[in-house]
């Protein structure tokens, strides 16, 4: 079995690149129930592949835009994860935060918005890893977050923080 320990890093080379944002605004965060692609039925942040010559942050801004038809205001990157799946495609995710946005969210082919509690944050309808990563988030810690999955199965995962 491969685990997080197993893959050197330095030379790991994703498929796709790809973003998550995430509004925190007065202790609520903006998810969304994700209606079709990887990880179609469970809760996460709007995100997508990052297109050539788009940076990473643009994509972010354009996922969310598409998906839940607000507009993120001062995004700003907040982390990594290297999601490396045993049986699927290897993503590099930027993982972005804004503290407000421009428009309410609405549900569109792809998402249906769902404003949660930071405190309550739904991590039993969320990726396995997000349990683990999420909390550096939420408290504007800078992270990276080595993962991996079979399946929707995490079978390793590793944080990386400035302070580790």
């Amino acid at each position: 079995m491969t685990t997080v320990r197993d893959i050197d890093w330095a030379v790991w080379t994703p498929n796709e690149v790809a973003t998550l944002l995430y509004v925190v605004r007065d202790g609520q965060v903006l998810l969304m129930e994700k209606k079709r692609g990887i990880g179609a039925g469970k809760i996460n942040g709007p995100g997508g592949r990052v297109h050539p010559q788009e940076t990473a942050l643009a994509a972010a801004v354009r996922e969310t835009e598409e998906e839940l038809r607000v507009t993120p205001l001062d995004a700003r990157e907040a982390g990594e994860v290297l999601f490396h799946m045993l049986d699927g495609p290897a993503i590099h995710i930027h993982v972005f935060r804004a503290d407000g946005l421009s428009g309410e969210p609405r549900e569109t082919e792809e998402a249906v918005p769902v404003w949660v509690s930071a405190d309550a944050v739904p991590f039993d309808r969320m990726w396995e890893d997000d349990r683990y990563w999420f909390p550096h988030l939420l408290a504007g810690r800078w992270f990276v977050a080595r993962t991996v999955f079979r399946g929707d199965d995490l079978v390793s995962y590793e944080i990386v923080t400035p302070e580790s």
